[in-house]
C-alpha cells in the first residue's frame, strides 16, 4: 500500500525537507544529462562496493574520493519511479520528522540516515563490482 497522505499537520512550513527534495531533484537532473558519461558520472559519486573492499581498486582513489560517495551517493537515483517515490515519501513524513527533530536534527537524521545505509550497502555487497567493467572500457582506468 503506498501512503497518499498523513493526518498529522505540521506545525510550520517544512522548509528543509522542500530543499531536501530539490536536491535530489536537482541532482538526478544532473544525472539525466550526463548522456554516454553516466557510468563514469556514478561511479564517481555513487557507493560501489568493491572499490573499499578490493585494494587493487581503493588504491587508485584519495581519502576525499573514498569518502564523498557516502554522502552523494543519498541523492543519486535509478530512475524517475525510485525518485518519485522516495520524494512522495519524503514530502509525506519529512514534515512531521522536521517539527520534531528541529531542522538541524532531521538534517542530521537524513545524513547519518544516509551513510548509515550506504554502510549497509557495502557491507550486504561487499564484492559488488558493478559498472566497474564499463567504466573501465570507457575511461581506460579506474578515474
Amino acid at each position: 500500500m503506498l501512503p497518499l497522505r498523513d493526518d498529522i499537520p505540521s506545525q510550520r512550513f517544512p522548509a528543509l525537507t522542500l530543499v531536501i527534495i530539490l536536491v535530489n531533484v536537482a541532482a538526478f537532473l544532473f544525472e539525466v544529462v550526463q548522456g554516454p558519461a553516466i557510468e563514469r558520472f556514478l561511479f564517481a559519486w555513487g557507493f560501489v562496493p568493491a572499490r573499499y573492499t578490493d585494494t587493487r581498486i581503493t588504491s587508485f582513489f584519495t581519502l576525499r574520493e573514498l569518502a564523498a560517495p557516502f554522502l552523494t551517493s543519498m541523492f543519486l537515483h535509478g530512475g524517475w519511479m525510485h525518485l518519485i517515490g522516495n520524494m512522495w515519501t519524503l514530502w509525506i513524513f519529512g514534515d512531521n520528522v522536521e517539527d520534531r527533530l528541529g531542522r538541524l536534527g532531521f538534517l542530521g537524521l537524513y545524513l547519518v540516515g544516509g551513510c548509515a545505509a550506504t554502510l549497509v550497502h557495502l557491507i550486504t555487497n561487499a564484492h559488488s563490482v558493478f559498472m566497474l567493467a564499463a567504466v573501465s572500457r570507457s575511461a581506460g582506468s579506474f578515474r
